[in-house]
């Protein structure tokens, strides 16, 4: 009974972890396509930054 409560712990866990990465790999190319689109339609003026 032990065993396949921990094995369940386990799979419940790996589960968990493969959901984020799945999640923070979303995110990172959400994040790649704004940056590519902001150095894209970037201003003339040679700066990158507006301050």
């Amino acid at each position: 009974m032990a065993a396949l409560i921990l094995f369940l712990l386990l799979v419940a866990l790996l589960f968990g972890v493969g959901a984020a990465v799945h999640a923070l790999w979303i995110v990172a190319i959400i994040a790649l396509a704004i940056w590519l689109i902001g150095f894209a339609f970037r201003p003339h003026g040679g700066r990158w930054y507006y301050w």
